[in-house]
């Protein structure tokens, strides 16, 4: 199958949307179309996240990543934090993972980052797409997190 994978822009959001809902609805929430786009919409008309799109040859989505940047203080340098990556299922095992993780690797290098992060569900298949491509499971810090609503 051929992919193609692109920085999405404002006028991309219609065809995001679906997508991000359906990783919404992935990660055990319910369809909220409106929501996604509103989303969508903000976080690419404030520029506060890099949204990668992989399409075939049609021109049809297949999925997304979004990116959004972060530092480290300890290096002096920008990291960009993989928060979504979602494939249709129909395409799922077809390389369009791998396509936008390698995009995504273009981007950070491109940028001069120091590295990518990236957070995942214990259960999520996706592990495997990960490490098949160099990403490694930290064994060296605890993330935490606190809720705040």
């Amino acid at each position: 199958m051929k992919v193609n994978v692109r920085q999405a822009g404002l006028a991309d959001a219609e065809i995001i949307a679906p997508l991000f809902d359906g990783y919404r609805q992935f990660y055990g929430q319910a369809s909220d179309l409106p929501l996604a786009r509103e989303f969508i919409l903000d976080r690419l008309a404030l520029l506060e996240s890099v949204i990668l799109l992989a399409e075939n040859g049609q021109g049809e989505a297949l999925g997304f990543t979004q990116l959004y940047p972060s530092f480290s203080s300890v290096s002096a340098r920008r990291i960009w934090i993989l928060n979504d990556l979602f494939v249709v299922p129909q395409a799922r095992g077809t390389g369009v993972g791998k396509a936008l993780l390698e995009a995504v690797r273009m981007h950070a290098a491109a940028c001069g980052a120091k590295r990518l992060a990236l957070s995942t569900a214990h259960d999520n298949p996706a592990q495997k797409l990960y490490e098949s491509v160099g990403y490694q499971r930290d064994t060296s810090f605890f993330h935490y997190s606190l809720n705040v609503d």
